[in-house]
């Protein structure tokens, strides 16, 4: 049973379809792994137990009478904690929010329950998801899976770490500036962000809801995308026969390759060419509206996360990780003007980069340009942190500022991805392309 820890979903759900696996013996399996782990508590913010195991009875049940409701019916996932969860304490890894006890699930939760997910229970997270580094001295720090002195990657960093140290089959989190993403790279897996409008946030604590997405992590494309539908309660795409033969893949040559550090810079730089010998056509292209759209970066996203939570926050700053204090009170000095204006240049250039990138069926760069931080250093050089942490989400602020979909793939090399983005809400058609990739860069 213990293999069943390290199973893509998709697997377990197929052996479950098949009456080989028990839906039941699956669950205690990982509640009884999360016990016995001893970063288990860094994890997971609080285990559902009695519910994981009503929903596994029910799942068993349905898989026996030849009823299964989805292809990961009876497959155990865990939930960032900002994801509501009725009756069970949701508090987005803050002190501001301890004690807040939701009376209904998200609505991506309900959907995800209605298809046959089992609900593990809420990992930790980054203070308000407002980090891609994922260190949280308020409630804790989960590990990252290649170096225990390396952040995890945030802001979904439990989610994240809960896959990669087999506590979880998948994990659901979320992405304003590439939380999902970083965590995925930073921990060998995939991360699937989705275009913002397409998934429900009904019932998910916002940092900036014209940002906030929601987005699986797996060990796979596949699991990504049987989560995504469950999640979305539409059927999956099908990914048979993916291929890479006749797709033209754009690579960004400027700003995202700024100040790469060696190791990120050489998996990319050896990714292309497993993708162009896997027969797609690689250009290289220049985005000069996008080198005008990261500069509105901090006239858009934090002043939308202070006016959301400057009350709260500023009832008890003392309660708040002061890097993360920062940046929230960082968008109060941002004049409404200046953000009304931002976003009329932002849709200048997004539709700028639409029309550029039109011919391309995807976007390359590397997802992060620097491999984790070392948390013991970020703790206590505050110079440090703000150089790794606007370096970490720099490329995949790309996706997220532009409105795409975005994909991080492993890049063969630890704590290294390749981001793929695609064009808005054309999830299926990027979840292909996506799928065609990651089967080249795992047969190199």
């Amino acid at each position: 049973m213990q293999d069943w820890l390290w199973m893509e979903a998709a697997a377990l759900g197929a052996g479950i379809e098949r009456g080989e696996i028990d839906p039941v013996a699956l669950a205690e399996t990982y509640l009884n792994a999360i016990d016995a782990h001893e970063a288990g508590p860094r994890i997971y913010a609080r285990t559902m137990a009695d519910r994981a195991l009503a929903e596994a009875k029910a799942a068993a049940d349905r898989a026996r009478l030849g009823t299964r409701l989805h292809p990961l019916d009876g497959v155990p996932i865990s939930w960032k904690d900002l994801f509501d969860t009725a009756g069970v304490a949701t508090e987005a890894g803050s002190a501001l929010l301890e004690g807040r006890v939701p009376a209904e699930d998200a609505r991506v939760l309900r959907n995800a329950s209605q298809a046959g997910l089992v609900c593990l229970g809420k990992t930790h997270m980054t203070e308000l998801a407002f980090s891609g580094i994922g260190l949280n001295p308020v409630t804790a720090t989960p590990p990252n899976v290649n170096h225990p002195d390396w952040v995890p990657g945030g802001s979904s960093s439990g989610a994240a770490s809960s896959v990669a140290h087999g506590l979880a089959a998948g994990g659901i989190g979320s992405d304003t500036g590439g939380s999902v993403r970083i965590p995925a790279a930073w921990n060998d897996l995939v991360g699937f962000k989705t275009t913002s409008g397409r998934v429900s946030l009904e019932g998910v604590v916002p940092l900036a809801k014209r940002f906030d997405t929601v987005g699986p992590v797996g060990r796979s494309v596949l699991d990504c995308v049987l989560m995504l539908s469950a999640l979305e309660g539409r059927p999956a795409p099908d990914l048979t026969g993916a291929s890479l033969r006749g797709m033209r893949l754009a690579t960004m040559e400027n700003h995202v390759l700024d100040d790469i550090r060696p190791e990120p810079l050489a998996a990319y730089r050896r990714a292309v060419e497993v993708l162009r010998d896997a027969g797609a056509e690689v250009v290289e292209v220049r985005s000069p509206e996008y080198d005008r759209a990261a500069l509105l970066t901090k006239q858009l996203i934090a002043p939308e996360g202070y006016g959301l939570w400057k009350d709260v926050i500023e009832a008890a700053p003392e309660k708040m990780f002061p890097e993360i204090l920062e940046r929230f009170r960082g968008g109060g000095q941002v004049l409404a003007s200046d953000y009304v204006a931002a976003w009329e240049q932002l849709e200048q250039a997004r539709a700028e980069w639409h029309a550029r990138m039109a011919g391309y069926d995807a976007v390359l760069s590397p997802s992060s340009a620097i491999l984790p931080p070392f948390a013991s250093r970020m703790l206590s050089d505050h110079d440090y942190y703000v150089t790794e942490n606007l370096l970490a989400l720099r490329n995949t602020r790309v996706g997220n500022l532009m409105g795409l979909p975005a994909v991080t793939l492993p890049a063969g090399a630890p704590s290294c991805g390749i981001m793929l983005m695609g064009k808005p809400f054309a999830e299926e058609a990027l979840a292909r392309v996506s799928a065609a990739a990651e089967a080249a860069l795992r047969a190199a």
